[in-house]
């Protein structure tokens, strides 16, 4: 069903963008940004019209997309218009369709996704990720329907407004260096955010300050709640690049340490963001210090889902999220993740012992040992266990034959995922809603001498 046909004042009356584009209907809303079809009057280019309501969500993803603008699997911001007092309207490059409608598209054809077309689509998703972690960019929302696909088959990573640049500790931005760019992936040995320094936590005067000829960027230094204000671009800046980070400006590499407490005074980020059926078991027990692996654990999901063209863990509340990914890998302890007893929420939820998990192997019953491996490389416990995107890019799996198909022979959707009638909503639920027990049946709370324990009937 389309969305609802109310035009935003603000977007219809502007008239910088209305002599630059012919805007067609809305074709996507959610709750801090509508999206609309257009078209550039210039040359009749169809783009993509992102209307944000959220000041903080605008100017992450303009500096995220900016940041990414020459990376094949991420998606093309052209220019953006911003003014005081209203809302930024980003000009993306349009693409008809996304991961979570070849999903369903795919269940309706006789043989599914061919091996090749699965490799296809796992090793673009790989790259688009890469390219994030690469440059510090955690993505913090990776889910099928942020999987946008061109009609020449190329996926593309979209949708950053809950994304965060996070920088190493000690890394100072200044005129002669380039804050994002690391030339190669972060380690595997990486577990947790203590590894990363936000751009709100680098100066010491009260701020940083980057600026090029399309944008401006200050960040005060109050952790989650930072705003950061961008420069609105301008007829005069159409001719210039967007990014003041490209690839391979700055030799070298980020080395990272282990972590010896050092940097615990990093302000903390929020555990609210993401979807829910793809959110990291940290995130759901509450935890304000993470990086990127909670990308590859939401990657975990996204493959598991394309391999057997069901969503894997389809919570409908965060305990019974929880509950879903307990009754498939086991109990969460210290055994199988050292330090999760330190998690915020670790001692108010307590599940009775899983004697014999169900295990990845019979989600994955119909599918090869390569790929049930491969995405036990992403869902496992400990953040500092799962393997980067660049590491799966060389996995065995993805190397050798069935090799991957060519982009122009994958079959591709006809239609966005927000145009099916029964696409899932459970994404716009509110996050921070305490609702989460009326949505399954009798429950057993008990007291502990940390809180409390709940059992499910």
């Amino acid at each position: 069903m389309d969305p609802p046909s109310t035009k935003s004042w603000s977007i219809h009356t502007r008239k910088e963008i209305t002599v630059k584009y012919e805007i067609f209907n809305r074709i996507g809303a959610g709750a801090y940004s509508d999206v609309y079809k257009a078209r550039r009057r210039s040359d009749s280019v169809t783009v993509a019209l992102k209307e944000i309501h959220d000041y903080q969500s605008a100017a992450r993803e303009i500096e995220a997309l900016q940041t990414l603008q020459h990376c094949p699997n991420v998606v093309v911001l052209h220019e953006y218009f911003w003014r005081e007092d209203e809302d930024a309207v980003l000009v993306l490059e349009y693409l008809h369709t996304d991961l979570d409608c070849l999903i369903k598209e795919a269940k309706k054809w006789e043989k599914g996704l061919s091996l090749g077309e699965i490799k296809r689509w796992m090793m673009q998703i790989l790259c688009g990720v890469d390219a994030c972690h690469r440059n510090s960019i955690v993505h913090r929302d990776l889910k099928p329907s942020n999987l946008l696909i061109s009609s020449d088959g190329i996926l593309k990573l979209a949708d950053f407004g809950q994304a965060r640049i996070l920088l190493a500790p000690g890394f100072v931005a200044n005129d002669n260096q380039q804050p994002y760019v690391q030339t190669t992936p972060y380690p595997a040995t990486v577990a947790g955010p203590s590894h990363f320094k936000h751009i709100s936590d680098v100066s010491s005067e009260g701020g940083v300050f980057i600026e090029d000829p399309g944008s401006m960027v200050q960040a005060a230094r109050l952790g989650e709640s930072d705003e950061l204000r961008f420069r609105p671009f301008d007829d005069t800046d159409k001719d210039r690049t967007m990014s003041y980070v490209e690839e391979d400006l700055l030799p070298g590499t980020y080395s990272y340490d282990v972590d010896d407490g050092e940097h615990d005074c990093f302000p903390p980020l929020t555990s609210c963001v993401g979807t829910r059926w793809y959110r990291s078991p940290e995130l759901l027990y509450g935890s304000t210090r993470y990086g990127p692996e909670i990308d590859l654990w939401s990657l975990g999901c996204i493959f598991a889902e394309v391999l057997r063209l069901e969503p894997l863990f389809p919570g409908n509340a965060d305990i019974d999220q929880i509950g879903r990914i307990v009754s498939v890998l086991g109990n969460l302890s210290e055994e199988v993740w050292p330090g999760c007893a330190d998690l915020p929420d670790y001692k108010l939820m307590s599940f009775g012992k899983v004697d014999k998990p169900i295990g990845l192997e019979a989600c994955l019953s119909n599918r090869s040992t390569d790929e049930i491996l491969l995405v036990k490389k992403l869902l496992c416990y400990d953040p500092a266990g799962r393997a980067t995107a660049m590491e799966l890019l060389h996995d065995k799996y993805l190397n050798e034959d069935p090799l991957p198909v060519p982009s122009s022979e994958l079959r591709i959707p006809s239609k966005h995922s927000s145009e099916n009638d029964d696409s899932p909503d459970e994404f716009h639920r509110d996050l921070n809603s305490d609702s989460d027990f009326d949505d399954f049946g009798p429950t057993k709370v008990s007291t502990t001498d940390h809180g409390f324990s709940i059992q499910f009937s």
